[in-house]
């Protein structure tokens, strides 16, 4: 049994664990495909017990409660990337991210605005020009400030970068806010070194009730296909006292 701590660093909304990143730190002990279940928000800058049991690394928190579980996967559920896109596309797609004129999680560790270089990942996916309705992508460059001391970004930084732009996939879809990051499969077939750009890129798969399915995938910028990833989002139910206030200034 192992002992860690979430850093408020990694933070996804303000009080929780990003969990593209904590599903990083779940998988990245399997060689090969995995995949890591968050089964209850992820508290930040408290002790976090990790074991292994079963074959599975099992996050939990304060007496025991399960936190998540991360497995080996035979990558069954991966889905197949789209074509990449150039990195000037990217960028022109990351400059219509829905998050420069509207409010999501301003100091997300993912897609945050309000993070300094260095100190977020700052992956502002957006609209790709000319591909379906929740095709988004921006170009990303891992910091040196998170490189390893074989200078490239740490398996559970580059699970964080995949991990916002799903969700934005199906915001372009739907214009619908409000979901959680449930389970996510994902394979990193090669890290990025510092200071080398790559492209991100989301896609929406299918939706079931409240859950919503995602693709996800890191190219590099001649194409070359470095991680890709499935991810479940729950959607979160309306309050209905926000459904009443909302409906009542849609019609004053």
């Amino acid at each position: 049994m192992t002992q860690i701590v979430i850093g408020r660093r990694f933070c996804g909304p303000p009080n929780s664990g990003n969990g593209g990143y904590v599903c990083g730190v779940l998988a990245k002990d399997f060689d090969g495909p995995a995949t890591a279940m968050l089964r209850a928000p992820v508290p930040l800058d408290v002790g976090l017990e990790l074991a292994v049991q079963d074959g599975q690394v099992v996050m939990t928190g304060e007496g025991g409660a399960l936190i998540g579980q991360g497995r080996a996967s035979d990558g069954a559920e991966l889905p197949a990337p789209p074509r990449p896109i150039s990195l000037e596309e990217a960028r022109a797609a990351g400059a219509r991210h829905l998050g420069h004129t509207q409010r999501f999680h301003p100091i997300c560790f993912t897609c945050g605005p309000e993070r300094d270089e260095g100190d977020g990942l700052r992956v502002f996916a957006g609209q790709v020009e000319g591909r379906e309705a929740g095709v988004v992508a921006d170009a990303w460059t891992p910091h040196e400030a998170f490189a390893d001391a074989d200078g490239l970004a740490p398996l559970e930084v580059v699970w964080a970068a995949l991990d916002c732009p799903g969700y934005f996939a199906w915001v372009e879809k739907e214009g619908r806010h409000g979901a959680l990051l449930g389970t996510m499969t994902g394979e990193v077939l090669r890290r990025p070194k510092a200071g080398e750009p790559c492209v991100v890129m989301a896609w929406p798969l299918a939706r079931e009730g409240r859950k919503e399915t995602a693709g996800v995938a890191l190219f590099s910028a001649q194409g070359e296909l470095m991680a890709r990833a499935h991810q479940v989002w729950i959607v979160m139910a309306p309050r209905p006292a926000a459904d009443a206030a909302a409906k009542e200034q849609a019609s004053a």
